[in-house]
């Protein structure tokens, strides 16, 4: 039978996720997912949009054009030119489209797949991994903080620890079966994208990696050993997507992400206060800066907010690759970019502070940097 919001819908059938709702048969959005009026997606938003677009989905000109970085000039002779359209990028915009990254298509075409068939098996199966452990090395799970979530989000996860692998791969889950190796492929090779990327960021803030006294060792070999946390997102066809969003206005914790997409709209990040669209671009990462960046910039490079609508038609599979510094570790403004024209804006901040943030309140905006910051 099939289920509307009219239907009591307990606590306990929402907390095992929206994939199990629609299982259900759900109809219309339960109340614990309707927004304020004031916080709903508009309908001219990519929620009612992608109808339009799903056979083309480079079609329409409300899509945003990110600034493209190409890997290959990066890593070739017209490395400062390249240098320069990173710092306009992560200054400017806070995101950009990643061109010629070296992955293979066949690896990617993989994650996707096998993170479509994970969302597809049986609840009974999805649900031994779901737990409220933060810092659990597997957790499967709903919404975006569900313990404090005032409204829940049209979105299910599955969040692995990936570094280092050989650590966390035995919790991973063992279906579907090739899911260790493709995701353990793919975490590999982000692995090593994202440290050839940051290495070119942290030059393009005016570190140099010639300079014995520069911080651009130190912050290289911290990332080198730092935290990869690989997140699996679904976001189910939704039966009034004009009242929810698959995720809310958020900034990323960490120092930078890296995001696979399926080829189906639902990315937007904040302009100048108007949310417009990232439509995917076939074969490129979409990436953005996160809160450690910006304070390790000291404020040069912004983390800028974005969140995913829902449609009414298809499912949506994304995939973020989040890097930043170890878990012990502290991050900092670097030294080279403080002065007396430009004094230190943040407070050191390590992953403990951020779990207890996130264990003491609902994470909305970006109000855990501002909570670290020393100057407005």
């Amino acid at each position: 039978m099939a289920l509307d919001v009219k239907s009591p819908v307990d606590d306990e059938c929402l907390e095992k996720g929206v994939r199990h709702l629609c299982e259900l048969g759900v109809t219309r959005v339960p109340r614990k997912y309707v927004l304020p009026a004031a916080e709903r997606p508009s309908l001219g938003s990519g929620a009612a949009r992608v109808q339009s677009h799903l056979e083309d989905l480079s079609a329409g000109s409300v899509a945003i054009n990110l600034p493209i970085v190409d890997l290959a000039e990066l890593e070739g002779p017209n490395r400062e030119n390249a240098l320069k359209s990173l710092a306009a990028a992560c200054s400017e915009h806070g995101f950009f489209q990643l061109i010629n990254h070296g992955i293979p298509d066949e690896l990617i075409g993989a994650m996707i797949d096998v993170s479509r068939r994970f969302f597809e098996l049986p609840f009974s199966e999805r649900s031994r991994y779901m737990t409220s452990d933060i810092t659990a090395p597997v957790r499967y799970g709903t919404s975006f903080n569900q313990r404090n979530d005032g409204v829940y989000c049209w979105r299910d996860f599955l969040k692995l620890g990936c570094h280092p692998l050989r650590q966390y791969l035995p919790f991973w889950p063992c279906s579907p079966i090739d899911l260790r190796e493709a995701v353990g492929s793919y975490a590999k090779h982000t692995r090593s994208l994202f440290l050839k990327l940051a290495g070119g960021i942290v030059e393009s803030l005016g570190i140099s990696p010639s300079s014995s006294s520069s911080s651009w060792g130190g912050i290289m070999r911290e990332l080198q050993e730092g935290s990869q946390l690989l997140v699996m997102n679904c976001y189910p066809s939704c039966p009034q997507p004009e009242l929810t969003l698959g995720m809310p206005p958020h900034s990323d914790y960490g120092f930078l992400t890296l995001l696979l997409q399926d080829g189906v709209a639902g990315l937007q990040v904040q302009q100048q206060g108007r949310w417009v669209d990232v439509q995917p671009f076939k074969g490129s990462f979409v990436v953005n800066v996160g809160d450690h960046l910006e304070i390790f910039s000291n404020g040069k490079y912004k983390s800028v907010l974005h969140r995913v609508v829902v449609n009414s038609s298809v499912s949506r599979i994304s995939a973020a690759s989040l890097h930043s510094l170890p878990f012990s570790s502290a991050v900092r403004p670097a030294p080279e970019l403080v002065d007396e024209q430009h004094p230190r804006m943040f407070k050191d901040t390590d992953f403990s502070t951020f779990l207890n943030y996130l264990n003491s309140c609902e994470a909305k905006s970006k109000n855990f940097l501002e909570s670290r910051k020393l100057v407005s």
